[in-house]
């Protein structure tokens, strides 16, 4: 029977909030358990264990990041839109940085399909709408765009630019402005 006040909702909440203070991966039901102040079993009412609840946790970043990226870009196009989705990955990682580690938890197919994921891919060919880029082209561009954002912030989150010149944002900008370079000359090389 589940103890009085806690909910699912809070149990991945409060998860979500460790994510953030000591990283996603120390985050375990015993964790949440003791931030809550109630024995590990009571959870298990809510969640059936620590890959369940990382799984829970990775859906509520899927879906805010949905939310900030889609109010990030709505009413723009090309560039100012690559660069609001940009802009809203990172200052969610730069926020949230156990939530983004939690967005790339594999999820099977039926959980991938009922979560956000589906929603970024959208945001993603909304944005590539505004370049005039063969159809045949687009998956690659999705994921050109999707792997340079989220590397970037990776190594940036890691230290990798602390110590060279330009700072970070500089070579955010430059980035960002030569992919949106790329994808507007992009060849079809089939």
């Amino acid at each position: 029977m589940p103890r009085a006040g806690i909910t699912l909702g809070r149990v991945t909440a409060t998860g979500a909030e460790l994510a953030d203070e000591i990283g996603f991966e120390h985050v375990t039901v015993a964790e949440v358990a003791r931030r809550l102040g109630v024995r590990t079993p009571s959870l298990y009412s809510h969640v059936a264990s620590s890959a369940d609840l990382s799984v829970r946790i990775s859906l509520l970043a899927l879906d805010e990041l949905a939310v900030r990226a889609s109010d990030a870009t709505v009413g723009k196009s090309r560039f100012d839109a690559l660069m609001g989705l940009a802009d809203a990955y990172r200052g969610y990682a730069r926020e949230h940085p156990g939530r983004f580690a939690a967005t790339l938890v594999p999820l099977d197919a039926e959980t991938a399909a009922a979560s956000a994921g589906p929603r970024h891919a959208r945001l993603l060919e909304a944005i590539l709408d505004g370049y005039d880029l063969d159809p045949a082209a687009r998956v690659h561009a999705i994921r050109l765009i999707g792997s340079t954002i989220r590397g970037f912030i990776t190594l940036e989150r890691g230290g990798s630019f602390d110590h060279s010149s330009p700072d970070a944002d500089t070579s955010w900008h430059e980035i960002l402005r030569s992919l949106d370079t790329l994808i507007t000359t992009w060849t079809d090389h089939d």
